[in-house]
């Protein structure tokens, strides 16, 4: 075990596109544990899109991170010291907190981790957070029905790359939305979509129309910007509009404009926002349908991961403007697992 704790720190809150100059990179102690913690050393940091939210002290459904302090992130890792009987030493957990190798957690916000089961790092991707997100805004706001057409945007990524398979399997038409030609490659031959347009397309509306010539029944939007606006007028009556994020706005220093929403008036539109932790407790329900699909092939998952807590900066800032492809993680240590 390391004698310092590696940490990225909020150095000051971002105007626009967060910079590398925006986070500090210091060594810390290694904390101390109270009675029912355990020391997590991380082996995988998930990073997210949510986080630039969290970066800001604008009014928001969750606590941004202060100036100063770590930078939030779900992580899975080892338990290397353990004051909480319901946990021991050795054991692969996921509930380790922030952009640091070591921290201190409560064990009952722990969710223990079966390497036999599916990779660690399945945890923080297809079984995990973008998982649980994409199952629960089908299930509770997407409602795909057989036939109907499905648009996904940004197709490759972690959460639309679930959200079009689950929807494929509930007998829906599937359509991708992704930033070039190898991710739309990608979102048809490997997830099994029935078309993808590059959203650099020069005629994204043109586009669209060719591929869905009946319209389109859900949209899953995770970009907003361009991308929503060819969208939405193609929506039919009665379509469902899940809103789960809008990644290519999250840097404007004021909002853009939006759709004319007289549409959902006349078409009956559903257009509904949802946030993926307030269906936390649906995860284990997530899992016992997905686990067995992503062992069998048929859910199939890509991860894009970079060595270093050091670059976790820069990563994040490559995620805000797309250049990951799939599953953005970063790897803090040794995975025991993935060479037992």
């Amino acid at each position: 075990m390391e004698d310092t704790n590696r940490q990225v720190l909020l150095k000051r809150r971002p105007t626009g596109m967060p910079k590398p100059e925006d986070f500090a990179i210091c060594d810390g102690p290694v904390p101390d544990l109270q009675e029912g913690e355990v020391l997590v050393r991380g082996i995988y940091l998930s990073l997210d899109p949510y986080m630039r939210g969290r970066m800001s002290a604008a009014r928001s459904y969750a606590r941004p991170v202060d100036v100063g302090a770590v930078m939030e992130g779900r992580v899975v890792g080892r338990v290397v010291r353990s004051r909480a009987p319901s946990v021991g030493e050795g054991e692969y957990v996921l509930g380790g907190y922030g952009w640091q190798l070591y921290s201190a957690v409560p064990a009952r916000s722990l969710t223990k981790l079966d390497p036999n089961e599916a990779p660690l790092s399945a945890a923080l991707g297809v079984l995990g957070m973008p998982g649980l997100t994409a199952y629960v805004g089908l299930a509770e706001i997407g409602r795909p029905l057989q036939g109907e057409t499905v648009v996904v945007s940004a197709a490759s990524g972690a959460v639309g790359a679930v959200a079009g398979q689950l929807a494929r399997r509930a007998g829906a038409r599937i359509v991708g939305i992704a930033g070039g030609a190898d991710k739309c490659g990608y979102v048809e031959s490997e997830l099994g979509f029935d078309a993808c347009i590059d959203h650099r397309s020069a005629d994204l509306g043109g586009a669209l129309d060719r591929v869905c010539p009946n319209g389109v029944d859900v949209y899953w939007e995770n970009v907003g910007g361009p991308v929503q606006q060819a969208v939405f007028p193609r929506l039919n009556d009665f379509a469902r509009m899940v809103m789960c994020g809008m990644v290519s706005e999250y840097n404007d220093l004021e909002p853009r404009p939006g759709p004319n929403l007289m549409a959902a008036v006349r078409k009956r539109l559903r257009i509904q926002g949802f946030i993926v932790s307030d269906a936390w407790q649906r995860i284990g329900e997530y899992r016992a349908m997905a686990a067995p699909l992503v062992r069998s092939g048929e859910l199939k998952y890509r991860e894009d991961i970079v060595e270093g807590l050091d670059q976790a900066p820069e990563a994040f800032i490559g995620l805000l403007q797309g250049r990951n492809f799939g599953k953005l993680l970063i790897k803090l240590g040794d995975d025991p697992a993935a060479t037992a």
